[in-house]
């Protein structure tokens, strides 16, 4: 699923591509918003909250979309080939014309239509965006406290949950974590610097969101550049040794964790995951 960094890139692509220009045409294919009537209205801007996108529109609306795990915002001319197609591809959602740009929401996950001021009925749940401008200043003191409030959970379940902070995945946990050397089920209630491990994540995300060159967020790169995500049975990039992977929650909402059993060892230096009470 992508996680910050991309759903940062998106929501810039989107707000230098629509922001200040009218919706010529806006064709929502998704059930409840069949009837939707966008067309006239001047795009205001788009951000992104973790892992959703908010696009502004006059007239106090908000398109709220996520990605879940297929999903993208894809630019095109109008008028074009490109245009035509997606046109007719099934798995188009979203469709936003203006005179400059079209852009197709292709294979989203979820898309909704609100009331601007009504946005935290859909990320009010949220942990502090972890990308956000103001999130040293502020944000931070807020994960802090929730992620205190984790108790006993292992640190890679709770960074997994966007409750605590948002825009973190199963990538920028693992990296964040081996970065800090730091066991991916260690307690929260044990963290030794847990504010230094928040903005960890942050500096690697943006890092990615600056970079123009291919990450590792997605199945083309994945493995590449990373530090240990996807990286299952090759050397650790710092000590050598074999890189492990072993599951985050339960199902159906598992994930996978890599680490490195040197850098991130265990109590008495065992690499193994707590067996759970059952």
């Amino acid at each position: 699923m992508p996680e910050g960094d991309i759903l940062r890139r998106a929501a810039r692509t989107l707000d230098q591509a629509l922001t200040g220009r009218v919706l010529l045409e806006a064709e929502l294919r998704w059930p409840t918003l069949a009837g939707a009537h966008l067309s006239g209205l001047t795009v205001l801007g788009t951000q992104s909250y973790g892992k959703h996108l908010l696009m502004r529109l006059e007239g106090d609306r908000t398109l709220h979309s996520h990605l879940r795990m297929e999903g993208s915002w894809r630019m095109s001319r109008p008028g074009s080939a490109e245009l035509s197609r997606q046109r007719r591809d099934p798995h188009v959602r979203a469709l936003l014309v203006t005179e400059a740009w079209a852009a197709v929401g292709h294979r989203l996950g979820m898309l909704d239509l609100v009331p601007t001021r009504e946005e935290s009925s859909l990320i009010g749940h949220l942990g502090p965006d972890l990308l956000a401008e103001d999130f040293p200043a502020s944000g931070l003191g807020e994960g802090l406290r929730r992620l205190a409030a984790q108790g006993a959970t292992p640190v890679a379940e709770a960074l997994l949950d966007q409750r605590v902070v948002a825009g973190l995945g199963t990538i920028y946990v693992a990296e964040s974590l081996h970065v800090r050397r730091i066991w991916p089920w260690t307690p929260c209630e044990e963290l030794e610097d847990p504010a230094t491990l928040l903005m960890t994540g942050r500096r690697l995300m943006e890092r990615s969101v600056a970079s123009t060159t291919p990450t590792a967020t997605g199945d083309e790169s994945r493995g590449r550049t990373s530090r240990v995500h996807g990286r299952e049975g090759l050397p650790c990039r710092r000590c050598g040794t074999p890189i492990v992977v072993e599951q985050a929650r339960q199902p159906p909402v598992e994930r996978p964790v890599f680490s490195c059993p040197t850098c991130q060892p265990g109590p008495h230096g065992s690499p193994a995951r707590p067996r759970r009470k059952t």
